[in-house]
């Protein structure tokens, strides 16, 4: 993965005090671009596999709109309170561990203070310095525990807003799961006008999931076209099982009929 590429002018003025003053001074900011994707992908591939399957079956475009409507609201509903729940509980395991740090810094502030210096002593830090840093970061209790959170437990400080993140997954599953949807409802609601529904369906499917795997490619610095031909891959491999699911179930039912 290549390191994103930027005029040497956008670092300059991205790097003058105000700038630096700020961007820190704002905060740290939080991507929601993985609950974009993972609502994006699997709201495009459960509409679409359950529009594969209701195909292969042979059932009218009135099922398959119901059946891919009812995907829609209910997983999208489960996977938007999955987010919430992961994320608020990573929140909570957040708050415990400031809890705990705070409880030992109180009880046993030198043990506390000894871990600082030896983080820090692995560091590089030595001498009059390493005695200067622990002073420092020791004599602020937030910065203490930040400390620790970050150094000793691997922990950030702060994490994402869990309505946000969940808003986001849901969001991305609906409008995106739409998409496999939409030649069906055309079908029914002006009978013929698009003819050949689920080519496409499959059209609008392969298309939604090279898009959003070329936007995750974009954003993480990878070749967009390879990221976005890795989506389709996965995102095709599973509407192509589930369509020949359905049609083993319409032969199987023929066969017993």
């Amino acid at each position: 993965m290549s390191p994103p590429r930027e005029s040497r002018s956008e670092l300059e003025r991205s790097h003058t005090p105000d700038a630096i003053e700020r961007r820190l001074g704002g905060g740290p900011t939080h991507s929601y671009l993985r609950d974009f994707i993972y609502g994006a992908v699997d709201g495009s591939v459960t509409t679409f596999s359950v529009v594969s399957a209701v195909a292969g079956a042979g059932l009218s475009p009135g099922i398959i709109i119901i059946l891919g409507a009812a995907n829609l609201v209910g997983d999208g509903f489960s996977m938007a309170a999955s987010s919430f729940l992961a994320t608020r509980a990573e929140d909570r395991q957040r708050e415990r561990a400031r809890l705990r740090e705070e409880s030992h810094i109180q009880r046993i502030p030198e043990g506390e203070r000894e871990e600082v210096r030896q983080i820090f002593a692995r560091k590089g830090f030595s001498g009059e310095d390493l005695d200067r840093v622990v002073e420092v970061i020791t004599s602020d209790r937030r910065q203490w525990v930040d400390t620790m959170m970050r150094e000793e437990l691997g922990m950030a400080t702060e994490g994402p807003s869990p309505w946000r993140a969940a808003l986001t997954t849901f969001s991305a599953f609906n409008i995106i799961g739409l998409l496999p949807l939409l030649p069906f409802i055309l079908e029914l609601a002006r009978s013929g006008m698009t003819g050949a529904p689920f080519a496409w369906s499959a059209l609008l499917t392969g298309i939604a999931f090279f898009i959003v795997g070329a936007l995750k490619g974009r954003f993480l610095d990878e070749k967009w076209y390879l990221a976005g031909l890795e989506t389709l891959g996965v995102g095709g491999a599973a509407a192509a099982l589930s369509y020949v699911v359905g049609y083993l179930i319409k032969t199987a039912t023929g066969t017993m009929g």
